[in-house]
């Protein structure tokens, strides 16, 4: 086998801590994945990984030779691209991650833009709200939406997505429409759990530059931004959602913004990625790609206080 392939083996074993899941994620036989590792510590004469029933993990030698491969592999695609300044001979396969509506909104309709610039790479796209480990999952980046909680990821900020509160007409024609934070105590709420934390939040405003919290009652909680719509479009209660995802909705007015001066504070949107990933050229024309059309079709996006990448604390 190809020395750098097999490099590439390593790499996704060491970081998904399985033979198994690294061959699913190679789309090769476990077998083969067994023998490149096997051939690999062979040709270098020491043991790179240890291995249990339930876990692989790095032995001390293995530690040394993964950070060195990172570097070496990463310098390689950088050499790779350096004649192709177009990205059009571009070629490989990345995972990607988004958010269910951005994925249908925003990112599929505008792949064929990106196929036309870029035919040589093809895309793997995961759409959900629920939280997918990268590194695990062997996924190359990924779109968030929301505060970050992950400290071994590299993050590229977006922008500040702003946020509105609303309801249908025919629930602010029983309750009534809200025209102070006062009169929430009166009105329903569609409970949203973060797929992240399980967690139901409670109401967000803000009041003298200070983000305040109210619990609010209310007689339905979903996990994903697509029931959360659907549930208000049933006039179940009121919501506070990106703009971008209800803007259609707006204008036809099958929703209606209420409280327009008290609105919770902006959503960071973000795009993640493994370390060692920060200098790949598939991922690099990707980012560029997204980070243009994220900032064209979502209106009102605030640009972050700094672009460039930066490692979370």
């Amino acid at each position: 086998m190809d020395r750098i392939d097999a490099l590439r083996i390593f790499l996704r074993v060491a970081e998904m801590r399985s033979f198994t899941k690294a061959a699913v994620c190679l789309q090769m036989p476990r077998s083969t994945v067994s023998t490149a590792i096997r051939e690999l510590e062979a040709r270098l004469g020491t043991r790179l990984l240890n291995r249990t029933t339930r876990h692989v993990t790095l032995t001390h030698d293995g530690e040394a030779f993964y950070d060195r491969s990172l570097r070496l592999l990463a310098e390689l695609e950088e050499l790779e691209g350096l004649f192709q300044d177009d990205g059009s001979q571009l070629s490989g396969k990345l995972r990607v991650e988004a958010p269910g509506r951005i994925a249908r909104l925003i990112i599929v309709p505008a792949l064929p833009d990106f196929f036309s610039r870029y035919p040589g790479i093809e895309l793997e796209i995961g759409a959900s709200d629920r939280p997918v480990n990268l590194v695990e999952g062997g996924v190359d980046c990924a779109i968030r939406v929301g505060e970050l909680s992950e400290s071994s990821l590299i993050a590229r900020p977006l922008g500040l997505l702003p946020v509105v509160n609303c309801a249908s007409p025919g629930y602010l024609a029983r309750h009534g429409v809200p025209e102070s934070i006062a009169d929430l105590h009166h009105h329903l709420a569609i409970h949203y759990a973060s797929p992240f934390s399980s967690i139901a939040e409670d109401w967000e405003y803000r009041k003298g530059g200070k983000v305040r919290t109210l619990p609010m009652q209310g007689s339905v909680t979903v996990d994903s931004a697509e029931s959360y719509i659907a549930c208000c479009l049933a006039g179940l209660g009121l919501i506070q959602v990106p703009a971008y995802d209800v803007q259609h909705h707006l204008r036809e007015g099958s929703l209606i913004e209420v409280l327009a001066d008290k609105q919770a504070g902006p959503m960071p949107l973000t795009i993640l990625y493994p370390h060692r990933h920060h200098r790949s050229r598939l991922l690099h024309v990707f980012i560029s790609w997204a980070e243009a059309l994220l900032s064209k079709e979502i209106h009102g996006l605030t640009p972050p206080q700094a672009q460039r990448a930066k490692q979370l604390p």
